[in-house]
């Protein structure tokens, strides 16, 4: 006999919102890969980071991790600004507070 689900939440609590879940499921597709979740981690540690000091940091060519910070950068994780001939990126703390809040909403 199948058991019927039984909500955990009042009704109001599970109201759907497709924007909200348009916006969890970008966040979660760029956290999807372990290299950007280590790049998320490295970046979480230092004020900001240029690119080459990621590829130093990780086992991967210079042009693999920029397509993995733009991908971040893209979903709102990480900001990148250009200083000179290089990119200087850090956390986006609004992009990270909101990743946390979708995350403890589901």
């Amino acid at each position: 006999m199948k058991a019927a689900c039984v909500p955990a939440l009042p009704p109001a609590a599970l109201d759907l919102d497709s924007e909200t879940d348009e916006k969890l499921a970008t966040l979660a597709k760029a956290l999807a890969h372990p290299v950007r979740v280590q790049i998320v981690r490295i970046l979480a540690r230092c004020e900001s980071s240029i690119c080459g000091d990621l590829v130093a940091q990780l086992p991967l060519a210079q042009s693999t991790v920029s397509q993995h910070l733009k991908v971040l950068k893209d979903a709102g994780l990480v900001r990148g600004t250009i200083d000179g001939p290089r990119v200087c990126y850090c956390i986006d703390p609004e992009g990270l507070r909101h990743l946390r809040l979708l995350v403890a909403g589901l």
